[in-house]
């Protein structure tokens, strides 16, 4: 099964062609759905869906013949032209870099028969799809549980990780919030513990107002609970329950935002898009505070909230041409891929683990 199958255009030549293509604004696969939840690709600028469309009134128009003899169609330059859907499901978090990596896809070497289509149902909402044989791909915020590995083996899936990206797990306050700016990982705990009646900020410190806090966070469906409550609650799973829930950051976004004495996480491009209505508190895990940031997370000084980000690639999934030229292009293009989607980059070692399990993906495949 060959992998790494491209194509390329000249953009510029076919500038003609755009009075035929009234559907761009809407992207090349109709009508961007206005959530997170199941759209081809979000996060695309007006550029890339230009140049996309081009590409594909190019390829529509010059770049392809049918084959009479077997009534295929080929490529103008020889390489083989792909069709199908790759299904992608799981962290809202890593959800942005999967739909980058599509936007890329789409835009400067993907296929134009190729749709992916981008689910934010949690990674564990996500690991059950998965274990299922329902998506190709899962995007995940933590390592697979020991129970959705079982899961995933009594269905006979077998699957291949791979870290694609690093984050900083950051606790934001509104804008409107001037009296905090950092926070022990203690305060964060006297919060957040299971149990906890903290209802007020000057119950976290004395010196602050007497302010209503109102807690936003992340679903229990979610690796970025998972992974918050291990690191300040210090048990995977524990946690007060009187907040607002929800799977998807961008509820937790305007929750905070609109609410002078909120309080909520979530990774760190999600406050990067919204710093605008947004602060960041520095987090001091015990040798003073720091600010969540590309560099403190890839240094990790950034503790204890600076983690990797995953994806799982089904054997199944790699199987099939068109998931695999996608997968492909994906890790053979992660450094523009996660500066796109402003996620924090691979370190050296990291990157070689990556080229690793993709090189034993390609050989399962």
């Amino acid at each position: 099964m060959r992998w790494g199958v491209h194509f390329s255009f000249t953009y510029g030549r076919w500038a003609g062609y755009l009075a035929l293509l009234p559907w761009l604004a809407y992207g090349p696969h109709g009508p961007i759905h206005p959530h997170r939840e199941a759209y081809l690709v979000n996060r695309n600028v007006l550029s890339r869906r230009v140049l996309a469309g081009v590409a594909l009134a190019a390829l529509a128009l010059t770049g392809c013949s049918n084959n009479p003899e077997n009534g295929e169609n080929t490529a103008a330059d020889g390489g083989e032209k792909l069709s199908g859907q790759v299904m992608v499901d799981g962290s809202s978090t890593v959800a942005p870099l999967s739909e980058a990596a599509a936007s890329i896809y789409q835009a400067d070497g993907g296929q134009p028969g190729v749709n992916v289509s981008v689910g934010t149902s949690g990674t564990g909402g996500g690991f059950e799809r998965f274990c299922k044989g329902e998506t190709d791909i899962s995007n995940a915020s933590r390592p697979i549980k020991d129970s959705e590995k079982q899961a995933c083996e009594a269905a006979g899936i077998k699957y291949k990780e791979l870290i694609v990206a690093n984050d900083a797990l950051t606790v934001v306050v509104s804008k409107d919030n001037t009296w905090a700016d950092c926070l022990t990982v203690d305060q964060l705990k006297k919060i957040w513990e299971p149990g906890s009646k903290v209802a007020n900020w000057n119950q976290v410190d004395p010196k602050f107002p007497s302010e209503p806090l109102k807690l936003f966070g992340a679903g229990t469906d979610s690796g970025t609970f998972d992974y918050f409550t291990a690191e300040i609650n210090g048990e995977e799973g524990a946690s007060r329950t009187d907040y607002t829930a929800s799977e998807n950051d961008n509820v937790t976004v305007q929750g905070v935002a609109g609410t002078k004495g909120g309080l909520g996480y979530f990774g760190f491009t999600y406050f990067e898009e919204n710093a605008d209505k947004l602060k960041a508190l520095k987090v001091d895990g015990g040798a003073g505070c720091v600010e969540p940031s590309l560099q403190t997370a890839q240094d990790n000084t950034y503790k204890p909230l600076s983690r990797p980000l995953f994806i799982y690639v089904s054997d199944a999934g790699a199987k099939k041409p068109h998931v695999e030229n996608f997968v492909t292009f994906y890790i053979e293009s992660i450094d523009d891929i996660v500066k796109e989607a402003k996620f924090v980059p691979l370190t050296e070692q990291q990157k070689g683990t990556l080229k690793s399990e993709f090189d034993a993906l390609k050989a399962a495949a």
